[in-house]
């Protein structure tokens, strides 16, 4: 069972995704804040869209390397009754209710149904709301995180998101597929209070995968953000040096709003050559700066992330802008995710279809820009293949999944990249 990714833009082997589900149409204006959804949507629009995306990942890396994370969940609880009944207390207790759900959902609820109502809250046969949805759980990026030959299984910062972590958990402690990284101790579980505690302060061990990125061989990337504190980073840090996973850890502090809630709604790599990047804090520095872990003890701070970027990683990295670099095109742009993409490989990545200018600026640095329906039509008529594009920005239907705010680097989770 292969798991490994050494970078951002590898080709990518295999993802976990998650369809929207219909717990996201229960969700009220009133209750969309606390859910941390920033709108109401409409639903079978966002799945059509999702599914356009999905085709296009399971058309470029193959059917089956495409996972989601309602088959993994249903396959784990079929796969062993005893973890099963474990995660059904967990889920009872977290939930505050009654005892008797146990009962109910172990004996009464077949595996699909149990599936439902874990993710969306409600079962539909009785008409009964059990708990709140999670909404969140589209954006797959931030529940688990590959670096190298572990997994990190992210802590949510945020309460409505607990539940996506216990359900995280579960999968990969359960699931055949994985079941071995733990006999490995290839698994950094961040919700092992004994291992992860609080800081003297009161500080928890919080970081969401959006904050993580394998951007090179040797640096691990995390942002210090809304949803991470300075707290879990060094906890993790101290996890990562001590197992010997890279030479350098590297704190990327960025203002703490909503706007830029973790690093990957600023920057993302999508070739060797190539990062695109929200202009004002990545590459002018504003409110943020970096500093460089080494596994030897030393350090070394730089006063914005570009400088970090030309020292160590490649002098010859040019950075593409998200409206163009331009005001307020920049602000907007970066709003809905011009800066959050998911490379196939290096060269190739998938965005929104609603960022012209930062369209412009891909074509001005020489790639294609090409929509996800013609790139499923060319590999229907013609047997399109991942290796037959090159610096290809492919851009997906984006009305109702830009509202929800996370891109397809949010969407996606790669457990498995060319090395």
């Amino acid at each position: 069972m292969p798991i490994f990714c050494d970078s951002e833009i590898n080709q990518l082997k295999q993802v976990i995704v998650h369809r929207p589900d219909s717990g996201i149409a229960r969700i009220t204006p009133k209750k969309s804040e606390d859910l941390l959804f920033d709108d109401i949507v409409h639903l079978p629009q966002m799945q059509a869209e999702h599914d356009v995306f999905t085709s296009v990942l399971r058309g470029l890396i193959g059917e089956s390397n495409v996972m989601y994370a309602y088959n993994l969940l249903k396959e784990a609880i079929d796969s062993n009754s005893e973890k099963k009944a474990e995660l059904i207390k967990m889920i009872v207790e977290y939930e505050e209710l009654p005892i008797a759900t146990i009962q109910l959902f172990n004996e009464t609820l077949t595996t699909p149904e149990l599936v439902e109502v874990l993710i969306t809250g409600y079962w539909e046969k009785e008409d009964r709301i059990y708990f709140e949805p999670i909404p969140n759980f589209i954006f797959t990026r931030d529940i688990a995180v590959t670096i190298k030959d572990h997994v990190i299984i992210t802590r949510a910062a945020k309460e409505a998101r607990f539940r996506e972590n216990i359900l995280t958990r579960f999968i990969f402690w359960a699931h055949p597929y994985f079941g071995t990284l733990y006999d490995q101790q290839k698994i950094i579980n961040l919700n092992l209070i004994e291992q992860f505690p609080p800081s003297r302060w009161g500080e928890k061990v919080c970081i969401e995968g959006g904050d993580v990125m394998m951007f090179d061989p040797q640096y691990v990337l995390v942002g210090c953000s809304e949803r991470t504190t300075d707290h879990a980073f060094h906890a993790l840090k101290k996890v990562i040096f001590e197992k010997k996973i890279v030479e350098n850890v590297v704190q990327v502090n960025i203002p703490s709003e909503r706007s830029f809630m973790h690093i990957d709604t600023i920057f993302t790599r999508i070739d060797k050559d190539f990062t695109v990047v929200y202009k004002p804090i990545i590459y002018d520095g504003l409110g943020s700066y970096v500093t460089v872990f080494r596994s030897d003890g030393t350090q070394k701070v730089y006063y914005n992330v570009k400088d970090f970027i030309l020292a160590e990683i490649n002098p010859n990295m040019k950075f593409i802008f998200s409206g163009n670099g331009i005001s307020p095109y920049q602000e907007r742009e970066q709003w809905t995710d011009g800066c959050n993409l998911v490379a196939l490989k290096p060269g190739v990545a998938i965005t929104y279809d609603r960022n012209p200018k930062t369209e412009k600026a891909f074509v001005q640095n020489g790639f294609a820009i090409r929509s996800a329906l013609d790139i499923l039509k060319d590999i229907e008529e013609n047997g399109l293949t991942l290796e037959m594009l090159e610096k290809t920005i492919i851009t997906i239907p984006s009305s109702e999944l830009s509202r929800a705010r996370g891109g397809s680097h949010c969407m996606t989770c790669p457990i498995n990249r060319e090395g």
